[in-house]
């Protein structure tokens, strides 16, 4: 019996030593840099509209979105894709279809083929991304997510080039790790967001889409803050962050009882949808030193 009752402490003993180990280890691989704190007071305090302010009669990613984030005082929220001759251009989808009504992927075209295309029924264009430094030229704020599927390096490296120059408030963020390890070897003073969601509606095999759910490549890539997607977000992880100086924000927002919870439990949201009053209203606090006059 005494034997016994000596073999399950000491399996008992095993199982909690192995639960400390593992949790120590998920947390090591999960955590982020807060080393990058005094940068992101306008990334938690200040509106950030989703690829631009963009509506009904104003196309996302769009010089006129941008111009209406600038007008609200917004921080402005864009996509970069690179054109098969390394055109850095501002654009969502992967495929222009959607937007432009061409059924072909940007990394398929040069940017000779796409710098006439109308995005929906306007006039606007397809911006490069610089013409969209040039626009803002340092009067917002630019979260900048990094759309890269493939082989890290010539993109970043494109998107690099461009920044260095620019001297207006800007991170960077991106659901490939490997982009922000790119960016913290090559260019490490720059502000990293991990964006993490659910990836329910992604083509992508089950051990790539638990990795990526729960950060597991965060040792890698060391980011100074969570872009969690809303309802998505593990408490647990997102107070665990906060406790280590990573602020989180939360993506995408479209209704105004979503950003009250938004703004609560995150530090700040992604919205798109929401008539620029109201989100200020609703974010009256948190807003304050950016309020339109």
């Amino acid at each position: 019996m005494k034997l016994r009752k000596n073999k399950i402490v000491t399996f008992a003993i095993i199982i909690l030593v192995l639960i400390i180990v593992i949790k120590a280890l998920s947390s090591f691989m999960r955590n982020g840099d807060n080393s990058k704190n005094y940068a992101t007071p306008w990334l938690l305090n200040k509106p950030i509209a989703h690829r631009g302010l963009h509506n009904d009669a104003i196309p996302e990613n769009s010089i006129k979105s941008f111009e209406n984030a600038i007008n609200n005082k917004m921080t402005i929220e864009l996509d970069v894709h690179m054109t098969k001759d390394n055109k850095v251009v501002v654009f969502h989808d992967r495929n222009l279809k959607r937007m432009t009504g061409l059924d072909k992927n940007i990394d398929e075209c040069s940017y000779e083929e796409i710098k006439g295309l109308t995005l929906k029924d306007s006039k606007e264009k397809i911006p490069t991304f610089e013409e969209v430094l040039k626009f803002v030229n340092e009067k917002t704020s630019l979260l900048i997510e990094i759309k890269n599927e493939g082989k890290v390096g010539t993109l970043e490296e494109e998107v690099k080039k461009e920044l260095q120059n620019y001297k207006g408030e800007y991170a960077v963020q991106s659901f490939n790790p490997f982009v922000l390890e790119w960016f913290k070897k090559n260019n490490p003073e720059v502000l990293r967001g991990q964006l993490v969601g659910s990836f329910k509606n992604e083509d992508m095999n089950g051990l790539k889409k638990f990795v990526l759910k729960n950060m597991l490549l965060n040792f890698k890539s060391r980011p100074n803050f969570i872009a969690c997607e809303f309802k998505e977000g593990n408490k647990e992880f997102i107070d665990e962050q906060r406790g280590n100086g990573v602020p989180p924000i939360c993506w995408t927002i479209r209704t105004k009882e979503d950003l009250k919870i938004a703004l609560k439990e995150y530090g700040n949201a992604i919205f798109e949808n929401i008539d620029p009053k109201d989100v200020f209203e609703i974010g009256s606090v948190e807003y304050s030193d950016f309020r339109p006059q």
